[in-house]
């Protein structure tokens, strides 16, 4: 009550202080004028009722309102008190219940921790838990750090602790509760529980002991065991090998799918209820007799599965409670064994064929093998061999027989010999017999145990490679005497050989050559010589071409003015060899030879065109002094004296002489031009021949030379330049006729054959030497040979040239003393030899 008049208290003061302020307004109007010591005055409200006596109107109003305020205030006030009277009460009423509750919970967490436990609590929407318990329980040697007992995988073994992330995270993310029986790492039973109550989630983990931990111990333990058996039992039934167990009383109780398939059952239940067998019945009298001897059984049986009769390896044993057995399919180790038998004794029968000696030795040191070479090797006796005597009692034989080489301490070096047996790669040796033979042996250590030993007659061997050492050195000084240059590139490019001919031709150091360059680097080397990128392309394609090996020559002419003829060789073995001529001396009397025949020719060309201009040039006048000749001599124009009449005719006789070569010179002119054209026809042989021999006539008579005419009377025409036929007859005959003494005879003839006309000219001159035969038919060309005949030497080189006009060829047949022939053939078929020549 003191508390609310104390509020009412200080309510009217606050009104007071309103009054006043309206009081102190009026006075200063000069209505009122109160002090404010007189508030506190004992009789305040005395003067309080004088000063409201003396307000006016609108000072009673603010007065009413201040009351009013007043009014509430008091209400509020007193309302406020009783509110704060029920919250006393009320808080009061709460602690009490708190108070009850501590108590209840101190009493549910002293009976939940009454056990070594941990409580591990999720609220809703919340990640991190709550964890109360005894943490030393799960992290004995970091109790303190409650959190980490969530990585599961600090107290828990790999595969428990992925379990019970696995369970806390369906809890949690569906309320799935679990019961788990873990071991942690510290070897502590523990039980994990999770359940989701009133929105949260709960764990709860706790230390298994007594009862209750042997029983977790033994639901475990049976789990495992359920778990292996059936494990085992899924291998049994998918085995592929019949697999089953009977009771004591024989009658089967397990069989898979394997054995019903073999017994041709239905199924491996119809297998069971009908107690079918795998074996016949004299080998389940022998494994029944077996296992009531001893506990196992195992033989190699006949099985007659799907209608085939297969070998298997069957083992039985006698367990608690009957038997167990199973089938083995031994076909394939039967049919590898047969396999293995066979091959060895091919790999026998293959060694007794092999010329080198074989002695197989087995782990105990004895022979187990030898062939017929290892006996011809060593002259043994059959029957010893046979006998299977150990490897130092054959040693001490061949000792004996001085057929090992010589050793200082025979006893060490069999000791040495013996380590092939404990070695673990084979070893190969040479040994010198006292006979002069040279041995290449090599002992292989068998797998199985013991030494395989190869005996080879090297002594031919060792001979060759001497010779062909000798050989080689031969090759090698003769090819570093040579003044040619040779190098040897290997198929990979590279130079395998040289001589110091090639180091100096080319200037390069031995020491170079001798790091095996390739052909490109020995390119660069020799390019400040020769940088001829064609001819190197050459060379080396040459060397690295795979196919089409051949050997390309090159001439190469090098900066410094040397000439070297090169020529690239492939050899057998895929290499090639270069070798370089330094050919400068010759190449350059070669080029001065060559100089001076060009100047020959163009001499002789000058000659030619000289004889062609000076003949046109005489042939003009020639004609006009024949042509006065003929006019002075005819009758009609006047008589002449017998002296001018014979000087006329030595005019007229020397002009023709004259216009015969000068026509004889033009037309080898037009021959040699290419500008002679042949007047094809029909020719008569016979007629020919009268035209040829009318030109000469005049010299038949003055010599009382005879010409023989010889025709063959079936011959026929032939097709040809009848004009130029006649010119070569009269060529020909009036050699024939200049050659031939006075008194003498001469012979034409002329014969057929199957595509030619053969023309034959005969002398009895004094011949030809056989040195001038090749020169007779050339220009200006004449030798009398002691006869009368003088010429130009340019009738012979009309018969060639008109006959090979023609098609046909010259043959002259003369010696020296024996007259000549000169024979000449033309063809038949004018026509069909142009069409060939085409």
């Amino acid at each position: 009550m003191s508390g609310v008049v104390a509020v009412m208290r200080r309510t009217l003061l606050s009104c007071t202080s309103l009054v006043r302020g309206g009081i102190a307004g009026a006075s200063a109007a000069g209505l009122i004028a109160i002090s404010p010591a007189s508030a506190t005055e004992p009789d305040f409200p005395e003067h309080l009722v004088q000063t409201f006596a003396n307000l006016g109107r609108q000072d009673l109003a603010a007065l009413a309102m201040a009351l009013g305020v007043l009014g509430f205030s008091v209400v509020a006030a007193i309302l406020l008190m009783r509110t704060r009277i029920r919250a006393a009460a009320s808080e009061k009423r709460l602690r009490a219940d708190i108070r009850d509750l501590q108590a209840e919970s101190d009493r549910f967490r002293a009976l939940l921790f009454a056990e070594p436990q941990v409580l591990i609590s999720w609220g809703a929407g919340e990640n991190r838990p709550q964890i109360g318990g005894d943490i030393s329980l799960l992290m004995p040697q970091d109790p303190n750090q409650a959190q980490r007992i969530l990585a599961f995988g600090t107290w828990l073994p790999p595969e428990p602790a992925l379990q019970m992330d696995h369970a806390v995270d369906a809890l949690r993310d569906a309320g799935e509760g679990f019961l788990l029986n873990l071991v942690t790492s510290a070897g502590r039973a523990v039980e994990a529980m999770g359940r989701a109550v009133g929105g949260q989630a709960i764990v709860r983990i706790r230390d298994l002991s007594g009862l209750r931990r042997d029983l977790a111990e033994m639901s475990l333990r049976y789990k495992g065991l359920l778990e292996e058996t059936d494990m085992l039992r899924a291998f049994a039934a998918a085995a592929p090998w019949p697999l089953w167990a009977r009771g004591t009383d024989g009658h089967l109780n397990f069989a898979n799918t394997a054995y019903a398939r073999a017994t041709e059952a239905a199924s491996v239940a119809d297998a069971i209820q009908r107690n079918l067998e795998l074996l016949d019945s004299a080998d389940r009298v022998a494994m029944a007799r077996a296992l009531n001897d001893q506990t196992s059984f195992a033989a190699r049986l006949p099985i007659v599965i799907g209608g085939e009769r297969r070998m298997s390896d069957v083992h039985a044993l006698r367990v608690a409670g009957g038997t167990a057995g199973i089938a083995l399919d031994a076909s394939e180790p039967v049919a590898l064994s047969a396999a293995l038998v066979r091959m060895a004794e091919a790999h026998r029968r293959t060694l007794d064929q092999l010329s080198s000696g074989v002695a197989v030795f087995d782990g105990q040191r004895r022979l187990a093998f030898y062939n017929d070479s290892y006996r011809r090797l060593w002259d043994l006796d059959r029957a010893f061999l046979d006998s299977n005597p150990d490897d130092s009692s054959v040693l001490d034989r061949l000792r004996a027989g001085r057929k090992l080489p010589e050793q200082p301490d025979f006893r060490a070096w069999k000791a040495r010999l013996h380590e092939a047996y404990r070695a673990n790669e084979a070893a190969k040796d040479v040994w010198y017999l006292p006979d002069g033979r040279a041995l290449s042996i090599v002992t292989t250590p068998n797998p199985e145990g013991g030494v395989t030993y190869l005996f080879d007659d090297v002594t031919e061997s060792l001979e060759l490679a001497r010779r062909f050492d000798r050989l080689i050195n031969v090759q090698r000084e003769t090819l570093d005497s040579l003044t040619e240059a040779v190098a040897v590139f290997g198929s990979n490019g590279r130079a395998q050989l040289f001589n110091p001919a090639f180091a100096r031709m080319w200037k390069l150091s031995a020491e170079a050559l001798n790091a095996q360059p390739h052909i490109e680097t020995v390119e660069t080397w020799c390019k400040p010589l020769f940088d001829d990128a064609t001819t190197w392309q050459a060379i080396r394609n040459a060397i690295t071409r795979i196919d089409d090996r051949v050997a390309v020559p090159l001439k190469l002419e090098r900066k410094d003015g040397s000439v070297l003829d090169c020529m690239t060789m492939p050899l057998p073995d895929g290499a090639t060899m270069l070798t370089f001529h330094d050919i400068t001396d010759s190449e350059n009397v070669e080029r001065a030879l060559r100089e001076r025949n060009d100047a020959l020719e163009t001499a002789d060309q000058m000659k030619v065109d000289f004889v062609h201009h000076v003949s046109y040039e005489l042939r003009s006048p020639l004609t006009t002094i024949i042509g006065f000749a003929h006019l002075m001599s005819d009758p009609g124009t006047g008589p002449l004296t017998e002296k001018q009449a014979e000087y006329v005719n030595y005019i007229t006789s020397s002009t023709d002489a004259l216009l015969a070569l000068t026509n004889n010179i033009l037309d080898l002119a037009t021959i040699d031009a290419g500008a002679m054209t042949l007047e094809l026809g029909p020719v008569d042989i016979r007629k020919t021949i009268e035209a040829a021999k009318e030109g000469i006539q005049d010299r038949l008579t003055r010599d009382h030379i005879v010409l023989t005419i010889d025709v063959d009377p079936n011959i026929c025409n032939f097709t040809g330049d009848e004009r130029r036929i006649v010119q070569v007859l009269y060529n020909l005959l009036a050699n024939a006729v200049g050659f031939s003494p006075p008194d003498a005879a001469i012979a034409v003839s002329a014969r057929r054959t199957e595509h030619s006309v053969v023309f034959a000219v005969t002398d009895a001159g004094p011949g030809i030497a056989a040195n001038l035969q090749d020169k007779m038919f050339d220009w200006f060309e004449s030798y009398s040979n002691g006869s009368r005949h003088r010429g130009a030497g340019l009738g012979l080189s009309l018969v060639r040239s008109f006959v090979e006009l023609h098609g046909g060829k010259v043959r002259v047949e003369s010696a020296v003393g024996k007259g000549t022939t000169v024979t000449c053939s033309f063809p038949i078929d004018q026509a069909a030899h142009r069409n060939a020549a085409e």
